[in-house]
């Protein structure tokens, strides 16, 4: 039950979850240390365990409701990456010399604007679940000034699929080893897992460009 959580318990049972992980999602864009991630799975893992109260014959508590969780997720995510777009957008020659030292962007941009151009942008959804990599995408795509309709409909799409996957794995984590720390940790667990799975795909696509 949500109050295995202890003291989190009477938070992510309040309604100000949905606000507390909307501005988590949204700011991690600039702070990537910010527990967004955490923060999704241990409200989905609460909704689990109102689920498992309700099949009880339990009303339960202000417990999360995962399709709204789910929308706050991917709507901040999305406001996340237009925010940085559009800074990147104005950010002038300055922005452009720091991204030209940089060859982690320089490449990034290389490759995205590839993929964009080539109308497919599974890069942005891939990005989405590596460490700092919706930063970097968006970054990218801001500042090589590509259009807002190849940008934009990948951006939900990423949003979506992160928040889903991140939604589901609390959820299905807490109904299969209950609304306890240890469902929540291997959840997280997982979604670490794919953030380094992430990662690696990201850095092998290069090499698998110039071999081809």
């Amino acid at each position: 039950m949500v109050e295995s959580f202890g003291s989190i318990g009477s938070l992510v049972s309040s309604p100000w979850i949905y606000a507390l992980v909307a501005v988590s999602v949204l700011l991690d864009i600039f702070l990537p240390v910010l527990p967004s991630g955490v923060l999704v799975i241990t409200a989905a893992t609460a909704a689990a365990a109102g689920s498992g109260a309700a099949a009880a014959g339990r009303v339960p508590d202000d417990v999360p409701d995962i399709l709204v969780l789910t929308l706050c997720a991917t709507t901040a995510s999305v406001l996340g990456d237009l925010a940085v777009y559009r800074l990147a957008w104005r950010g002038g020659p300055r922005l452009d010399r720091a991204i030209a030292r940089s060859r982690r962007l320089t490449t990034a941009q290389e490759r995205l604007g590839g993929a964009l151009a080539r109308g497919g942008g599974a890069l942005v959804v891939l990005a989405r679940f590596a460490p700092a990599g919706r930063s970097v995408v968006s970054l990218v795509a801001g500042t090589a000034h590509r259009r807002i309709r190849d940008f934009l409909p990948w951006s939900a799409l990423a949003g979506l699929a992160w928040a889903a996957y991140s939604v589901a794995l609390g959820y299905f984590g807490g109904q299969w080893l209950g609304a306890t720390w240890l469902a929540a940790g291997v959840s997280l667990v997982a979604l670490f897992g794919a953030g380094a799975g992430a990662a690696y795909l990201m850095r092998r696509q290069p090499r698998a460009t110039e071999a081809s």
